[in-house]
């Protein structure tokens, strides 16, 4: 059973930080390309941020680009986002994101959102 469980949100003042977890099971974690989105309300879900299988390479949003910084754990089959200087704007539902395209099939699985609140 495939599972992505997001942790770490919460209620964070302006230019905090926090850390987001997300650990998963049920599939072979280091195969995958694992990303950060966010939904704020009213708005569509957008990507934060990219880490590869292979190699970790890292991609990231103009917007969170020098406050967030993702990273994984294959050992642990756990990625996080750790996000420094936070402004009212990063408030949002962060979500958890794994894919893979193998043999023309994409594999392609999500958390269940953890909420981050920035406000004073």
């Amino acid at each position: 059973q495939v599972q992505l469980v997001e942790s770490g949100g919460g209620l964070v003042q302006p230019g905090g930080s926090l850390r987001l977890s997300c650990a998963a099971s049920g599939f072979t974690f280091s195969n995958y390309v694992m990303r950060w989105y966010r939904q704020a309300p009213g708005k569509e879900r957008e990507l934060v941020a990219t880490i590869t299988s292979a190699f970790s390479s890292t991609n990231y949003a103009d917007s969170v680009k020098g406050r967030f910084t993702i990273s994984r754990d294959n050992a642990k089959s756990t990625v996080y986002l750790q996000m420094n200087s936070l402004k009212p704007e990063d408030t949002a539902v962060y979500y958890c994101n794994a894919r893979r395209f193998l043999a023309a099939t994409t594999y392609n699985y999500w958390g269940q959102g953890t909420q981050v609140t920035v406000s004073s």
